[in-house]
């Protein structure tokens, strides 16, 4: 089967072009994106559903994938908590080879069909739970074995590929498939098919997280303020809800340490 993922370029001669061609090219490919995106969205929904249902019901959101595609889910899942105020476990992100291969490639990792099982049972994995399978070919086997165990297990499974017809999205009961057409550099999916898949995983989960109520208004008045600009936004933002002296506003999440609870407790003078 011909996927799209590893066909040729539509650009030749890459190395003769000048720096300034290269980056016009890439730029120019870079822009197709979010419209293919676009198109996906009915499938992003049915995703986003189902997640913010079993969420609402406890259940914890699971990313599994090797290479970029492990990395993106490992980034999306560890952007969660310090953005919506959520415990570490809501979303978890694996990545073949363990964490390890976030910095440095696991020669074979993404070949093993049982592992991402096994990953995930370290984590009691339940039928509570999602599992969102990452595979720009939709063919990497930790990704097939993973789905198809969590299906055998009723789990929910969904997934994120950028070929159509592909293994992964077979597999998966809620597939996700943005097909971005071939890539500038043949092959290389951290690039069209990788922006595809961090958009798609930041959709997913700002919209389960704001479904969840994480969100008021367009304030993420859950965030942890783990440094002096996320401090000073917080007070921004009291001082917006409430009409609270920049005094106040500061007062109020010293003693309280979140927006949310600031905004609750300030009583007007």
């Amino acid at each position: 089967m011909e996927f799209t993922t590893e066909s040729e370029s539509n650009y030749n001669d890459l190395d003769k072009m000048s720096i300034h061609d290269i980056l016009t090219n890439i730029n120019k490919e870079d822009a197709t994106v979010a419209n293919s995106v676009s198109k996906s969205l009915p499938q992003i929904e049915k995703l986003a559903t189902i997640a913010t249902e079993r969420m609402k019901k406890g259940g914890r959101l699971f990313y599994i994938g090797a290479g970029t595609s492990g990395r993106l889910g490992v980034l999306d899942a560890s952007e969660c908590p310090p953005t919506f105020g959520v415990p570490f476990d809501w979303v978890v992100g694996i990545i073949a080879g363990g964490d390890t291969a976030i910095r440095k490639a696991v020669e074979n990792a993404e070949d093993d069909y049982n592992q991402a099982w096994l990953d995930l049972q370290e984590f009691a994995i339940n039928e509570d739970d999602v599992v969102v399978g990452i595979a720009a070919s939709g063919t990497t086997p930790y990704v097939i074995g993973g789905l198809e165990s969590a299906n055998k297990n009723g789990i929910v499974t969904g997934c994120i590929v950028c070929n159509s017809g592909s293994p992964v999205a077979a597999v998966a009961q809620y597939p996700v498939e943005i097909v971005v057409g071939p890539e500038f550099v043949s092959g290389s999916t951290r690039m069209k098919s990788g922006t595809a898949q961090k958009m798609a995983l930041n959709m997913l989960s700002t919209t389960v997280m704001i479904q969840l109520g994480r969100v008021k208004g367009n304030k993420m008045v859950d965030m942890q303020l783990t440094n002096n600009k996320l401090f000073s936004r917080g007070i921004r933002m009291i001082m917006a809800d409430t009409g609270a002296t920049q005094e106040e506003a500061a007062q109020l999440l010293e003693q309280f340490g979140n927006v949310r609870k600031a905004i609750e407790n300030y009583q007007h003078h």
